[in-house]
């Protein structure tokens, strides 16, 4: 029988981790030539804005796949989980910088007008504080600083980060439509694959049985 895993770890494990960063950018050049020379319909800058924020909510949720194709099939992706998610962090500092730079030009009358009329873009801002300290402290002198278990405890973040962005995604839309909806089940479906449920099922047992006794 073919193992998967033998094949590809090997081969992955050769793989330098800089062309994801390179790879990464591309699609961004693309789309800010596109914007300038008006490639991307009616609404140009529109269009820039929602297609760096969909390729930073797919970096994300390539982050958390990570675990689970491990899991799943025995393939390692882990060296290059950095990779995507600082990747990912870019992607939200252009989708941000392009609502704040290009489109609404620091004019803060507009953008907190803005954040008034449309919560989604505080869960938009939400997700990218708490994404920032996870960018900063996604090197080895961060691991080495904070342990193990504090820096571990930290960038669970990321799983709320995920959850804000796919509803922010959600949200954005004027219409409902079926993507928005599908990157929501995603996202929920990869944090969900992270809770402990035999661990939880067991504590909430014991607690029953703690009740119990009380009574």
């Amino acid at each position: 029988m073919f193992n998967l895993p033998a094949f590809f770890n090997p081969i992955l494990r050769k793989v330098p981790t800089w062309p994801v960063y390179l790879l990464g950018v591309v699609p961004a050049v693309v789309y800010f030539y596109w914007a300038v020379t008006n490639q991307l319909g009616t609404d140009p800058l529109q269009m820039l804005e929602r297609q760096l924020g969909r390729w930073a909510l797919q970096l994300l949720m390539l982050t958390l796949l990570v675990t689970p194709v491990r899991k799943l099939t025995g393939i390692s992706f882990l060296k290059f989980r950095r990779a995507f998610g600082l990747t990912a962090f870019f992607y939200v500092v252009f989708h941000l910088s392009t609502w704040l730079v290009l489109d609404k030009q620091f004019f803060w009358n507009e953008i907190l007008a803005d954040l008034y009329k449309r919560p989604y873009i505080i869960l938009g801002m939400t997700g990218f504080l708490l994404l920032t300290p996870l960018a900063l402290t996604s090197n080895k002198f961060s691991l080495r600083r904070m342990g193990p278990l504090g820096w571990n405890r930290l960038h669970r973040l990321s799983y709320l980060v995920v959850i804000l962005g796919a509803v922010h995604f959600v949200l954005v839309r004027k219409v409902w439509e079926s993507d928005p909806f599908l990157y929501l089940l995603i996202a929920l479906i990869l944090v969900s694959y992270r809770i402990p449920w035999k661990r939880l099922r067991r504590g909430g047992l014991s607690g029953a049985g703690i009740s119990a006794r009380g009574g």
